[in-house]
């Protein structure tokens, strides 16, 4: 049994074991694989473990070997689905490996936001609290997040450990969810669309990307929201319009953006939040602490022993 992993650089750059997969045939790692390398490396192989390389139908017809689709990430749309199934070929994800590490770099948004830590760290090696004639100072808004509004698009796994979260922090919490509101937390306040916007103080984004959701952040929503709303995005970068969260910046409309995730990875250059001093974009690392690409790792030879032995599990499409 050939297994082949097309881009294994993000996921293990080399501070993780293979063993366990090892173990099930004959692997060989590609830490990064161009579109037009693709082929020729997945051949001959029976298994292809991928992360964001795109296993198009033109690509899966090319490999008469392949039995299996592995993708290290709970999002699988860089999948042809109809093509796996046309051609037998099983796919699967890793679900709720990284929960507890998305609701956190979550919250480290928010409090880099609300407290600046990293701003004054970097004022003080320059001198400046040296210099300062009193005992403290400050120069940004700082806030405090007990009794503000928290509001969560997506009640899943994640959203509800942001929840959580915002509970302990003595935040009010609102959800926009296809749940019904007997299924939610006693503490979570189901709400509309308009709703949502109009009554969150932060609004985190933790919903799918499909047609109903993309730019789901746009002008007219952000007018909807109250002056001076913060939002986070550590979800999918086309959930917003980054243009028109960039003009909002821009304009005092939005006091803050926090994102994990832009529209296009790596962004260009001239993506018009990383130049907003008010956008803080870290570069779509939440998923990857240590501990969660462990998971990772351990669920996807779950996966991979479970089909082996014909009862496959986490099986998408």
């Amino acid at each position: 049994m050939k297994i082949v992993e097309l881009d294994g650089y993000a996921a293990n750059p080399g501070d993780l074991s293979y063993d366990g997969i090892k173990k099930l045939g004959e692997l060989v790692v590609y830490p990064r694989t161009a579109p037009e390398e693709v082929v020729e490396r997945a051949k001959d192989a029976d298994i292809v473990l991928i992360n964001k390389v795109n296993m198009t139908a033109e690509v899966i017809a090319q490999l008469p070997n392949l039995k299996y689709i592995g993708v290290l990430a709970t999002g699988y749309n860089v999948v042809d689905l109809a093509a796996a199934k046309e051609h037998g070929v099983v796919v699967t994800n890793i679900p709720a490996y990284s929960t507890d590490s998305v609701a956190q770099m979550t919250f480290a948004l928010i409090l880099n936001m609300t407290n600046r830590v990293a701003h004054y760290a970097n004022k003080n090696r320059g001198g400046r609290w040296s210099e300062n004639p009193d005992f403290c100072y400050w120069d940004t808004p700082l806030h405090e997040l007990a009794g503000k509004s928290l509001g969560i698009v997506g009640l899943g796994n994640i959203g509800k450990r942001v929840a959580h979260i915002a509970l302990e922090f003595g935040m009010e919490v609102y959800a926009y969810t296809s749940k019904a509101a007997s299924e939610l937390p006693e503490f979570v306040h189901k709400t509309t669309w308009e709703g949502l916007l109009a009554e969150s103080d932060i609004l985190s984004l933790h919903c799918p990307l499909n047609e109903d959701t993309r730019e789901i952040i746009n002008k007219k929503s952000i007018d909807h929201m109250k002056d001076g709303a913060i939002i986070i995005n550590t979800s999918r970068g086309p959930l917003v319009n980054e243009q028109d969260v960039a003009d909002a910046l821009e304009s005092g409309k939005l006091l803050y953006y926090g994102a994990d995730v832009l529209t296009e990875e790596p962004p260009v250059k001239e993506n018009p939040l990383l130049a907003q001093k008010h956008a803080f974009i870290t570069p779509h690392i939440a998923w990857a602490t240590k501990e969660a690409r462990s998971r990772l790792l351990k669920i996807c030879e779950k996966n991979i022993k479970a089909f082996l032995e014909g009862s496959p599990i986490n099986v998408v499409g």
